[in-house]
């Protein structure tokens, strides 16, 4: 009896085997069902950050596809919002699931299917004129207000060795203001090459060290080159707090920002608007991408570490305002190609998410430029062992192109050695940057503060809100 007593104690202590019945939804954890997924088809699948902890699924054994081990992974990760990416052909990792980055398979499988979404000119002249149109419209471009018709603000003129600086503060929408820095040749004699240089979320942003070489040396090369802010970035603060920079109107502001200095330019005697390039890296290199796509006067362009198949950028000022959905569905890829026939030179690295530019994105942007005849037209540079940034090799990189293409004297900018000499530029601090003082204090009286209000401006309402500091 005692034994017996013994045996039934035990019993109550054991851990509870319900089997799986339609009563229950066959509903289980889904960590059991990735066990399963990793037993049939011989992976591993890891969970480095406990995404899978205290999940439960209906059906979860249901929706495993024998045959197919990505499309078993989807369908029980995606009801809670996580996907996976394939480290390699053994290895998987559970990830939160974010809409700007895919793996790099699926990439190539969307390269493969837009490579023969158009197989000639006519196709992808008729793809290309959509996607066009839709970008504009997805960034609100189509709705902005017209530029008032005051005149910039312009600082005093810094003037160096064969250049000079100067700040301006636009007005491109009421009560809004771009703020940036023109770099021109000096002395500047008649009509020069245009550049604009839309920077990325690099630290220091336009005051950097590198960012102010890039244009400083263009200008002593023959450029006249426009530097600014990203919208609630640098000057931009005294006008919107920096955590709006997450706000997708960050990207309507940043491309009108750069087309209406482009328009400012238009206007001044100086400016050669048959010779206009863009260039920039990271965000910028998504800026210089996009100006490219849609605005005709951009003759060359070079988009440094950011082209991909896989990564759109995942910040709203790159991403946010939907322009990858356009065409049912795109990329930076595509993006880019859309500059074709045109000068480009695409600048990667193997330290992110543009390292497969020379197997796998290259190729089918040269497959388009193909479509002209024109394939000599766009190249890659690729730094397999440098990561994400606008350093001095990729700099180095994209001068000779610009001059090339811009009709720029590199020999300017030339040391003895014959190497082009960075050394010769002043960089400058930031207080000598700004339009506005260093405490804002000459923040025009209309600037506009109220992220609502400026929603509004487009016909839209703002739906992300921030505590923000008054």
């Amino acid at each position: 009896m005692k034994k017996l007593f013994f045996v039934a104690f035990l019993f109550l202590f054991l851990p509870k085997v319900s089997a799986q019945t339609s009563d229950s939804n066959y509903r289980e954890p889904i960590a059991k069902a990735i066990k399963t997924i990793e037993s049939i088809f011989k992976v591993t699948i890891n969970d480095k950050d406990g995404l899978l902890k205290g999940k439960e699924l209906d059906y979860a054994e249901w929706r495993i596809r024998q045959g197919n081990l990505e499309v078993s992974l989807t369908a029980i990760l995606a009801p809670f919002d996580l996907t996976f990416f394939k480290e390699n052909d053994s290895t998987y990792v559970i990830r939160k699931f974010e809409y700007a980055r895919r793996s790099i398979d699926v990439g190539k499988e969307r390269l493969e299917y837009l490579a023969d979404l158009y197989p000639n000119l006519k196709a992808w002249e008729s793809r290309k004129a959509d996607l066009k149109q839709c970008i504009i419209s997805s960034i609100g471009l189509d709705k902005a207000p017209p530029m008032p018709k005051g005149k910039p603000i312009l600082t005093p003129k810094r003037i160096y060795k064969d250049y000079s600086v100067e700040n301006i503060g636009l007005e491109i929408i009421p009560g809004v203001y771009a703020t940036g820095s023109i770099y021109k040749p000096y002395p500047l004699k008649g009509k020069a090459a245009v550049v604009i240089t839309p920077n990325g979320h690099f630290g220091d942003g336009r005051y950097r060290k590198d960012q102010q070489y890039r244009c400083a040396i263009l200008a002593k090369m023959g450029a006249v080159v426009v530097d600014f802010d990203l919208f609630a970035w640098g000057e931009s603060t005294l006008q919107f707090e920096s955590i709006l920079h997450r706000n997708s109107i960050a990207q309507t502001i940043q491309v009108l920002s750069a087309e209406r200095l482009l328009d400012y330019l238009a206007t001044q005697k100086y400016a050669d608007m048959s010779r206009v390039a863009a260039t920039g890296g990271s965000g910028g290199g998504s800026q210089t991408m996009f100006l490219a796509a849609i605005d005709d006067r951009i003759k060359v362009s070079v988009p440094v570490v950011m082209t991909s198949s896989h990564f759109v950028g995942g910040c709203p000022c790159e991403s946010g305002r939907g322009l990858h959905l356009c065409g049912n569905g795109t990329n930076n890829a595509e993006i880019a190609a859309m500059a074709a026939p045109k000068p480009q030179l695409i600048v990667s690295d193997g330290g992110d998410w543009t390292a497969t530019v020379p197997e796998l994105e290259f190729p089918f942007i040269q497959k388009t430029y193909g479509l002209y005849g024109k394939q000599s037209l766009v190249e890659n540079v690729h730094f397999p062992k440098e990561g994400h940034n606008y350093g001095e090799s990729k700099r180095m990189a994209m001068y000779p192109f610009m001059a090339k293409y811009l009709g720029l004297n590199i020999n300017k900018v030339k040391n003895s050695k014959g190497e082009i000499d960075e050394s010769t530029c002043v960089i400058e601090p930031t207080e000598k940057l700004l339009v506005f003082g260093a405490k804002g204090e000459k923040l025009p009286a209309n600037a506009l503060k109220d992220i609502n209000q400026l929603y509004a401006l487009f016909g839209e309402k703002n739906e992300k809100v921030y505590e923000v500091k008054k």
